[in-house]
């Protein structure tokens, strides 16, 4: 495995890796998916997502772009103001209303269950390319993320969508602290909190 930071020409790979990685997530699957089966508007929209962190020299590959963690700093917006109107613009041209009043719903309450009284690194994203699941791409560059971060003396938090995934979170030495639902069918979100000495 060969871990690296991303630049602006990995975009496109990481884009189509996270498209491919949340199409069947159980929160963000239902919110983006037309009934069309269309999928032609997600790798815009993860996109953003992308384009948003770079900036923080937090993003993270391995593989050419096989499997992608995007950090933030505590506090850090995840895009621009003109890289969200362009997610926004997405999401009211190609979503229906149910749809559209189900994202603002998640990224508000992403934002109300945040922590912010202590310094962190928050996992924005993390994902793989279905094709290559089962290889523990993303397990091994959560650790070597989390190595790096604990070593400068920061904790780390994130929201686990998918609840299959939140044992492989405990493992890496990540807590439940709470939760929340997505207001489109109550599919569980885990709030999860991993201290520098886990």
């Amino acid at each position: 495995m060969h871990l690296r930071l991303a630049d602006d020409a990995d975009v496109p790979a990481l884009a189509a890796t996270l498209a491919l990685a949340f199409a069947d997530d159980p929160v963000w699957g239902p919110v983006l998916r037309r009934p069309d089966r269309d999928t032609s508007h997600l790798e815009p929209f993860w996109r953003r997502f992308v384009e948003g962190a770079l900036p923080y020299g937090m993003v993270y590959l391995v593989d050419d772009g096989d499997a992608v963690a995007v950090w933030l700093d505590s506090g850090a917006p995840e895009m621009t103001d003109e890289q969200f109107a362009a997610v926004e613009a997405i999401v009211a041209e190609r979503l229906d209303p149910t749809q559209r009043r189900a994202f603002d719903g998640l990224m508000a309450a992403f934002d109300a269950n945040h922590p912010h009284d202590e310094p962190h690194r928050y996992l924005s994203l993390l994902a793989s390319n279905p094709a290559r699941r089962g290889e523990g791409l993303g397990q091994r560059m959560l650790a070597e993320n989390l190595r790096t971060f604990a070593a400068a003396g920061l904790p780390a938090y994130l929201e686990s969508t998918n609840p299959a995934n939140d044992r492989r979170y405990e493992r890496a030495g990540f807590r439940p602290i709470g939760g929340f639902v997505s207001p489109l069918d109550d599919a569980p979100i885990t709030t999860m909190w991993r201290p520098i000495d886990a």
